[in-house]
């Protein structure tokens, strides 16, 4: 079970990393989408907040601490912090990048848990997937930059 905390630990730093980004997103954003995008970041770092009261909860479920330091969240967190200096569309990127790369991670820590007989860590990181999968989608097609499908099925 040790392993299934450090995954859920990986993801609870992703979130406070991303939920950071978020908010300097929201606060920061210019330009012509300002307010499509103040307005989405804004709800996008909601949504982060549960999500690291989620995974924050399951940690203490299994027994474990999930009091992270700054410095424990940037050390673990896959995704990385904002540059503070993005245009607008890149900012949007730097989220639907953030935002694969954390589904990636969260499909394979759901075979884990579900290979461990976790349902309940596999339910809620299933769910953390499905909402990111359309996330990813929804801010490719802001950007117009993909017809690529978010999820990759198995006989593709």
């Amino acid at each position: 079970m040790s392993a299934m905390k450090n995954v859920l630990r990986k993801q609870l730093a992703n979130w406070i990393v991303t939920e950071m980004k978020l908010r300097n997103y929201h606060w920061h954003v210019r330009g012509s989408q300002f307010f499509t995008l103040h307005a989405k970041f804004e709800e996008l770092y909601g949504e982060a907040a549960e999500r690291i009261d989620e995974l924050a909860e399951r940690l203490l479920a299994l027994g474990d601490n999930a009091v992270l330091s700054l410095a424990e969240v940037l050390k673990t967190a896959s995704v990385q912090e904002s540059g503070g200096q993005e245009s607008a569309d890149k900012m949007v990127a730097a989220i639907a990048n953030d935002f694969s790369l954390m589904a990636e991670e969260l499909r394979l820590g759901h075979s884990y848990a579900e290979s461990l007989g976790d349902v309940t860590s596999a339910d809620l990181l299933q769910d953390i997937v499905a909402s990111l999968e359309k996330h990813v989608w929804m801010l490719k097609a802001y950007l117009g930059t993909s017809n690529e499908p978010v999820v990759r099925l198995a006989s593709n």
